[in-house]
This record gives structure tokens, C-alpha cells and sequence, in this order.
């Protein structure tokens, strides 16, 4: 029987060749410009080679002030599309298929301008206290989300992200920890979602290609947002025509969390099946064995590895090995791959 990490997973008209998805991770690497640089064409496109089913690229800034640092990608500029689509090529050469997270920082922006954020409240002591958005502010974001999609739509990204999670702006929004405004974009649960909301919205108007969402699905801090909050969340996203929930958690205050193996699958698995919604584990996966215990008794869908593709970029060649699969080697690599 073939394992299901190897099976293909088909989102509206896209085919994953398999289950494994890198999951995006700040590399802090761009110019102050945002641009795509030869360290982004390199690290990607080695997990393309790799053989990973589908590679979502770093925290991607809709608008400059709106950057964790100095240092990060940014598509709120249409000369940002020809290195991005450099690097979609090049992906799509090596059969990987590619998506971007389009990200706003919020109040944890690292920058020499003061960061934005729902309400006036910084993350801690080492952070600007944020100044709290306009409503006019709050639909230029919007907007920004909106034209990044269409950016990210010509440079021929297979799947855009929307993060809502580790205690950026969006998630800032959503947790009554961070948003205590008392308009339309405060006060109640119906009320916090209303910017991710809206964003969903704006986005679909640029975008009808695949869409997930980055939500971390506990603030592991009392009168915080938990995987509770989050089903209702769910639905609603669902019901926007959202596709896949990328579960991650934590990062918007700081906290003591107990990270062990697979500690987040738990709330993919309660989103997915109370939700009625397709899911996406990550945390600490490591090895094919617990990749393939999370498929096969239908906790997610797809498998997010990070630090595990830092360490090994062929990872899918590692697992299908453990697995019993064979998969694609290119052919400059066969040689190591023989054991004889």
C-alpha cells in the first residue's frame, strides 16, 4: 500500500505531487528594497530539487512598514515581480510547485519608523509601543493585501497564504490580548475577524487560485484566543472560499510553551474535523513515520516540515526511503543514492 505522504493532493485545478510542503520561514536575507537576490533563488530552488510538493516562501511585506526587518522580501512594488517570478520559474523547472505569505508585521515591525498595530500596545518592553491604526489606514492595508495578490498572481505563484499568525498584524487583530478597540474592529469575536475578513475578501478579487490561511491557533495565554476560538474562525474562512488552514500557534505574547514533537497537531486535527475544513500540521515534524501517522488517522492533510528542510533539503528523499517509496532523484544525484 503506498504511504500517503506520496500521494498527490489536488487543491481546485492544482496537483501536489505529494503531501510535503515547506513552510515558510523568515530568511532575512532580501536588500532594504525587498528584492529577491541570489540567496532566495538558491535556497528555494534546492527544495525544489529536493523534490518538496509545494514550497511556500518566506513572510512576503505588503507594504514597507509592514516588514518584521530591513531585510525582508516585499511585494508592494511591481518591481518586485520580476525577481519573484525568476524564482517561480525556477521552482516550476524542478516540478515543485511554489505559493507566497503575503505578511504585514504589525506591532512586532523591527524598523526605524513606528510599527502599527490595532491598538497601542506594545509586545514587550524591547518593542515601540505601536500607534493605532485608522480605519482609512486599516482599508489601505486592505488594499496593499489586494495588490500584493495580483503581484503575486503575475509572477506565477501556484498559491498565496495569508498570515494570521505569530502575533502579526492580522493576529493581532483577531486576539482580544492585542486588539482592545472598541469600533467595528473590536470588542467581539465577530468584530476582530472582521480585517481577515475583509483582507479574504480583497485578495479573492486579485487571486481565484488556491488559498490558505496561517492562523496560530493558541495564545497559551489566559483571555487569549484557543483552538475553540478558532473553529467558528474556520467556518467562516471555509465558508470565503479559503482552502487549506495552516496551523501553527503561539507569538503573540510572550509565553512559556511545551514545544515537543507534533505539540501543534492536536489543533490542525480539531480544526480540520470539527471545522469541516482541509488542514495543514506542522511543528516539530521530523520524521516520515510521524508524518504518515498524522495522514493516514486524518488529523491534516498536508504536512508542513521548517526546520527539518534547514537541516536536510532532501527530506523527501529521506522519508520515501523510510517509507518504502521511490521517488524522483536528479539524475547528478543518483550516485549517492545508491548503497552498493
Amino acid at each position: 500500500m503506498q504511504s500517503k505522504l506520496f500521494t498527490p493532493y489536488k487543491i481546485k485545478d492544482l496537483t501536489l505531487k505529494n503531501r510535503i510542503v515547506m513552510a515558510p520561514m523568515c530568511m532575512y536575507s532580501s536588500d532594504e528594497n525587498g528584492h529577491v537576490n541570489d540567496w532566495h533563488l538558491t535556497h528555494y530552488t534546492s527544495r525544489a530539487i529536493g523534490q518538496v510538493g509545494l514550497i511556500i516562501i518566506e513572510a512576503t511585506a505588503v507594504n514597507p512598514k509592514g516588514r518584521i526587518s530591513a531585510s525582508d522580501l516585499g511585494i508592494w512594488s511591481d518591481e518586485h515581480i520580476e525577481g519573484l517570478k525568476k524564482l517561480t520559474t525556477l521552482n516550476h523547472k524542478y516540478q515543485s510547485k511554489i505559493g507566497i505569505q503575503l505578511a504585514h508585521a504589525g506591532r512586532k515591525a523591527q524598523l526605524k519608523t513606528q510599527p502599527l498595530a490595532p491598538s497601542a500596545i506594545p509586545f514587550n518592553e524591547e518593542y515601540q509601543t505601536p500607534q493605532e491604526l485608522t480605519i482609512e489606514e486599516i482599508k489601505q492595508t486592505i488594499h496593499d493585501f489586494k495588490q500584493a495578490a495580483r503581484r503575486a498572481k503575475e509572477a506565477n505563484f501556484d498559491v498565496i497564504e495569508i498570515h494570521a499568525a505569530h502575533g502579526y498584524l492580522i493576529h493581532e487583530f483577531l486576539s482580544p490580548l492585542s486588539n482592545q478597540r472598541k469600533d467595528q474592529y473590536g470588542g467581539s469575536e465577530e468584530n476582530r475577524y472582521r480585517l481577515l475578513h475583509e483582507v479574504i475578501e480583497g485578495v479573492k478579487e486579485e487571486w481565484t487560485g488556491p488559498l490558505f490561511v496561517r492562523i496560530s491557533a493558541n495564545d497559551f495565554t489566559e483571555g487569549g484566543n484557543t483552538p475553540d476560538t478558532y473553529v467558528p474562525y474556520a467556518e467562516k474562512m471555509k465558508a470565503q472560499g479559503v482552502d487549506l488552514i495552516d496551523v501553527s500557534s503561539g507569538a503573540l505574547v510572550p509565553a512559556q510553551i511545551d514545544a515537543f514533537p507534533g505539540y501543534q497537531v492536536p489543533y490542525a486535527d480539531q480544526i480540520k474535523n470539527e471545522a469541516s475544513v482541509a488542514t495543514g500540521a506542522v511543528g516539530l515534524i521530523t520524521h516520515a513515520l510521524q508524518a504518515e501517522e498524522i495522514l493516514k488517522n486524518n488529523r491534516a492533510d498536508l504536512i508542513f516540515i521548517a526546520r527539518e528542510l534547514l537541516r536536510d533539503p532532501y527530506w523527501p528523499k529521506t522519508a520515501a526511503i523510510t517509507l518504502g517509496e521511490t521517488i524522483d532523484t536528479p539524475v547528478q544525484y543518483e550516485r549517492g543514492w545508491r548503497f552498493k
